[in-house]
């Protein structure tokens, strides 16, 4: 017999087996191939596992039996490694098994085939068993063949010199199967890294608890949105595992760096952040100065009323412009009125607010002065240096230089490097709405009220006119939204 033919096959099977990237793909190329070079009439791939051979995909042609290539489980019990079990001795020893006739055997327990013989009607005549062993000598799994066949379709021994062709075609599959293996192993690192990086951040405050999972949920859902509207040939863009996978994990990184903010700057509810009762006591005092200062005669009995009314009236105003969200102007113009106010005793000045607090209570916008939002705003630049230190494998080489680009505008005046439009990719657009989208949605920021979706999108449609944002991305977000 001329096996030319076989080994040609052999050689094409292999280069596919290392190009092949989905694990139901590899398998089933790996029974198929094989039964075809036998020209066998049924086939089972087992996997190794935690001591057992577990059922991966089984075929019988005759019967129209195909279980589990379609990446299904297959629903019986895995083979326990007995060496009686031709399949498990196969694996311990490592060694191929050829039977000619099952029912002329007594090698082995072949009370399983026989049964299944029994309630299908169909004849298990001879077997072949060859193990799966990948390059450090390790099992990977068990390949058995059933019923060799001559071109007349009769039932014949497997040829002892197909065993080679089969078992180098099974040690390629196991190395593939190893390989694949290994980079899921480097996948699911990756994936334990970031979540655990992502639970630390969690755990230092419990504002913004949920944040980093909403980011990358939001991530994932526009990379899927894009996916549909390509295939409906309304996006040119597409999102295969790894981008998608790339994308995630830089939102899951994105804000790593949070892990060095101060939690004084990070937990800063509102502007004045306690220090409201400082400066309660230092009015109370007031007052009760002015009072004394009445009684002895120093201060006219006016001027003890316009210090009480002044001092009350301050106190109801900066209760007021410590928990809004941004101070209009008659507020904030009211505030730096009463920064000129103070109570002199005995020549000396108290004012009513240290220079802290007037920086404090002038903030427009947020709880934030303009020192500690640069220390805020510094977590994207520690978050590109953590992430320089670690090795991201080819499979994620892009993650950390979109998870440092989450803070960049279209227009230039993002931050840390003020990139611009040009510079932006796609995935670093995705994950700078998708954080915004979750700061505006956000029902644990203890510096502002959640508000609905609607509005969320209006205030995004309105940072995308200014500039900031990718406008298509945001019309992309409100048909997501409007799903959840």
């Amino acid at each position: 017999m001329n096996y030319d033919g076989e080994l040609q096959a052999l050689l094409e099977i292999s280069i596919a087996l290392s190009a092949e990237k989905d694990y139901n793909k590899l398998f089933n190329m790996i029974i198929t191939k094989s039964m075809e070079i036998s020209n066998c009439d049924a086939g089972t791939l087992y996997l190794y596992e935690n001591d057992k051979l577990y059922f991966k995909i089984m075929k019988t042609l005759s019967k129209g039996v195909d279980q589990g290539s379609d990446g299904s489980e297959i629903n019986l019990p895995p083979v326990e490694l007995n060496p009686g079990n031709i399949c498990a001795y196969c694996a311990i020893n490592r060694q191929i098994l050829n039977i000619p006739d099952v029912y002329a055997s007594e090698s082995f327990d072949f009370s399983g085939p026989k049964k299944y013989d029994s309630m299908t009607g169909y004849h298990t005549g001879s077997m072949v068993a060859i193990p799966l062993v990948d390059s450090e000598d390790r099992i990977v799994g068990v390949l058995q063949l059933i019923n060799a066949m001559n071109a007349a379709g009769e039932i014949i021994a497997f040829d002892a010199k197909l065993e080679q062709i089969i078992y180098a075609l099974a040690s390629q599959a196991a190395i593939a199967i190893s390989n694949m293996r290994y980079q899921q192993e480097l996948k699911d690192q990756m994936w334990s890294f970031a979540e655990a990086m992502a639970t630390a951040i969690d755990e230092r405050t419990p504002y913004n608890a949920s944040h980093t999972r909403k980011v990358a949920m939001y991530s994932g859902l526009m990379a899927d949105y894009i996916n549909k509207l390509n295939e409906e040939g309304k996006e040119d863009e597409f999102f295969n595992a790894e981008r998608k996978d790339q994308l995630v994990m830089g939102a899951w990184l994105h804000d790593i760096g949070k892990l060095v903010t101060p939690l004084e700057v990070m937990n800063k509810a509102t502007r004045l952040d306690g220090r409201e009762k400082d400066i309660e006591k230092r009015l109370d005092k007031i007052r009760l100065e002015a009072r004394i200062s009445m009684l002895e005669g120093k201060i006219s009995k006016e001027d003890y009323e316009d210090m009480v009314t002044k001092t009350k009236e301050t106190y109801d105003l900066i209760m007021k412009a410590n928990a809004v969200g941004f101070l209009d102007d008659e507020t904030y113009d009211s505030l730096q009125k009463t920064f000129e106010y103070g109570f002199t005793l005995d020549d000396e000045y108290t004012p009513f607010f240290t220079e802290e607090e007037k920086e404090c209570l002038s903030i427009r916008k947020g709880t934030l002065t303009a020192k500690e939002r640069k220390i805020m705003e510094d977590h994207v630049v520690i978050t590109t240096k953590i992430l320089d230190k670690v090795h991201f494998n080819t499979y994620f080489k892009n993650t950390p230089v979109w998870a440092g680009q989450h803070h960049e505008c279209l227009n230039g005046k993002g931050y840390p490097n003020h990139l611009t439009a040009d510079d932006l990719t796609l995935e670093a657009r995705i994950l700078a709405v998708a954080d915004i989208c979750d700061a505006l949605l956000a029902t644990d920021r203890p510096y502002k009220k959640p508000i609905p979706k609607e509005k969320a999108i209006d205030i995004m449609r309105d940072m995308a006119k200014c500039g900031n944002i990718d406008n298509k991305l945001v019309e992309y977000m409100a048909e997501i939204l409007a799903t959840l």
